[in-house]
């Protein structure tokens, strides 16, 4: 939950990276959350205000998590591609970030070993 939230308080920090946990944490709550929305409330409405609210805080961390293996966030464009570049994209997203600081930082995982 911890994750959850660092990440929709970095809403609008596209520079940086995420480590695996901190994307995979928000990708599940926001899972669990959208799934509990639908099977509790019979309209759409309250479903579609979360996902909207949620777009910006997913993009960034998603930019950052790309950024976490040294991948520019133009690579998110390469996810419009049916099968082939959805999987290319979910290898970037599950993939070990890179171990040191990179062009777009330090290394997230050392930062929280201190």
């Amino acid at each position: 939950m911890i994750s959850y939230l660092s990440a929709l308080r970095s809403y609008a920090v596209f520079h940086g990276r995420a480590r695996r946990r901190e994307f995979w944490m928000f990708t599940a709550v926001n899972i669990v959350i959208t799934i509990a929305l639908q099977l509790a409330v019979k309209s759409h409405v309250p479903y579609l205000l979360y996902s909207l609210g949620v777009t910006a805080p997913t993009l960034a961390v998603t930019v950052r998590r790309l950024h976490d293996g040294s991948h520019s966030a133009w690579w998110l464009l390469f996810g419009v591609v049916p099968i082939i570049g959805q999987f290319a994209l979910f290898v970037f997203l599950v993939s070990r970030g890179q171990d040191g600081a990179n062009r777009y930082g330090q290394d997230p995982k050392a930062a929280a070993a201190r």
